[in-house]
């Protein structure tokens, strides 16, 4: 878990931190760590963190996703996936954003999978909409998602979206045909 604050009072801050950071290992739930304060040591952390799906890549496919799912149940997701794929995937990952439940779970296989593909999708999907969760929290819904965008958003939030779409984009101009369709 990488947990970064920014708060007008940095002291303030770093004592709030402390403290949840000393509960944490007290408690089992936290068993190694480090504490960054100086920006290339903050930078090191976050080149790790952006390696995670090239990383991933190494086994030579990833199918990519980009959740919210509500805290209570956010790593779930993962478990629930590994069981499902079973051998077909070589690994299955999470991380993501706790402060906006948005969450990357990354499959990973030796190459593209028709039948690994069928395992995870349409199921990825339904499966967050079952927690009220939305199919797309970071990356937007795209082309190849959009089929899915009813499970997570109401028919009134999409009519929303396509009344803001046509406010914004009178002539229909960009990315047409995409997402919202009529």
């Amino acid at each position: 878990m990488l947990i970064e604050t920014s708060g007008s009072n940095g002291t303030h801050d770093e004592e709030k931190l402390n403290n949840f950071l000393l509960k944490c290992f007290e408690s089992g739930n936290v068993l190694d760590g480090t504490i960054a304060s100086e920006p290339s040591k903050i930078q090191k952390i976050w080149d790790i963190r952006e390696l995670i799906p090239i990383a991933l890549l190494k086994d030579g496919y990833t199918f990519a996703y980009d959740v919210s799912i509500p805290l209570r149940s956010f790593y779930d997701i993962v478990e629930v996936m590994r069981e499902r794929v079973g051998d077909l995937a070589t690994y299955v990952c999470g991380y993501g954003h706790l402060g906006d439940s948005n969450l990357h779970v990354d499959v990973a296989c030796r190459e593209f999978s028709q039948e690994l593909y069928k395992r995870v999708e349409p199921f990825i999907f339904e499966y967050t909409a079952s927690l009220k969760g939305s199919i797309s929290a970071e990356h937007g819904i795209g082309f190849l998602k959009s089929q899915y965008l009813r499970l997570s958003k109401s028919p009134e939030a999409i009519e929303m979206m396509k009344d803001l779409k046509t406010l914004l984009d009178p002539k229909g101009i960009l990315n047409p045909y995409k997402i919202l369709r009529d």
